[in-house]
């Protein structure tokens, strides 16, 4: 049976993020035919609602208020309560990042509803859908199918491809006016670090460094790379604990976790704590001068030297494909 899907777009800086592109080609595939429903909430939101329906929703919905500025679990879970109050979803689907592991949970429990989080694949659609997602740091996938009440499902970033834009696509627009109260966090003031560069959660190629860097310079070579292949920097626990680098670049159980498309690791030996945020890359390329590095165990391509002469090879072995191509 056909369903009506509830996507929440996630907002960053003043653009969707691409993780709310691919929660819309989740909501279809869920609605097996029915209605995919975009959601915006923010202070100043409106301007997106015609990419969202570029990208395969039937219709948004605008939630804005003064109070949602600035994301508060609060003040964001009122906007979407009200919403789900309004429209009575069938199924919800946000993005598995920051944002939405926060405020998932809360969202589910309010409803008294299951939440399947971190979806890597669905299967079927409608009454028949199947959730796919990896349990045991990866090691194994679940198959989850929920036969009674709502729907709720987070999407890891870079597993499900969004649809092509297209432009000419129309949809209803409409907006939900919310008292936005008793809120117990207030957001000051916003203190961002200087970042550059494409956003590690959504980066198709990533380059990271482990203890092997030996330094903070040590990642210079990395980050040239990475920007030749318009990819992003990321690092091992190990890499953070030394100061080679911001605990923002960490990829593991306790950091980032992220499928890109190719994921180079240099200097990285393989902890399994760091093999739970990459092993589901698509491509895995490893470079290591121990031969026995565990990282080897998980990689599709294998490069036993010293990074610091492999990574400028590959540099320049880049750049004559990039002036040859």
């Amino acid at each position: 049976m056909s369903k009506k899907v509830l996507v929440l777009g996630e907002v960053r800086e003043g653009s969707l993020r691409n993780v709310s592109f691919e929660a819309i080609a989740a909501g279809l595939q869920i609605a097996d035919g029915g209605e995919v429903v975009g959601l915006l909430v923010g202070d100043a939101v409106a301007g997106l609602t015609q990419e969202l329906i570029a990208y395969g929703a039937s219709r948004v919905i605008t939630v804005e208020h003064p109070h949602l500025k600035n994301y508060t679990s609060d003040g964001y879970s009122q906007a979407i309560l009200a919403v789900i109050e309004q429209e009575n979803p069938e199924a919800i689907v946000f993005g598995h990042t920051s944002l939405g592991k926060d405020l998932s949970p809360k969202i589910a429990s309010r409803l008294q509803s299951g939440l399947i989080s971190d979806v890597t694949e669905i299967q079927g659609g409608g009454d028949d859908t199947l959730f796919v997602r990896p349990i045991y740091s990866g090691k194994a996938f679940e198959k989850v199918k929920i036969k009674d009440g709502i729907i709720f499902a987070t999407i890891r970033p870079n597993n499900i491809p969004p649809l092509v834009k297209d432009d000419s696509r129309t949809g209803e627009v409409s907006s939900v006016s919310v008292d936005i109260t008793n809120l117990r966090t207030i957001i000051k003031e916003v203190v961002r670090k200087s970042t550059e560069g494409v956003d590690l959660s959504e980066a198709k190629v990533v380059v990271a460094g482990g203890r092997g860097v030996k330094s903070e310079e040590g990642f210079e070579p990395l980050k040239e790379l990475a920007n030749l292949l318009g990819g992003a920097v990321g690092a091992s626990r190990g890499a953070c604990d030394a100061e080679y680098c911001d605990y923002s670049l960490q990829i593991g159980q306790t950091g980032k976790v992220v499928t890109p498309d190719l994921y180079i690791a240099a200097g990285i030996s393989g902890a399994i704590q760091h093999l739970a945020g990459m092993s589901n890359s698509k491509v895995i390329v490893a470079i290591n001068k121990d031969p026995e590095a565990n990282i080897f165990k998980v990689a599709d391509y294998g490069i036993v030297g010293d990074l610091f002469e492999v990574v400028p090879m590959l540099i320049e072995e880049f750049k004559a494909l990039k002036v040859n191509a």
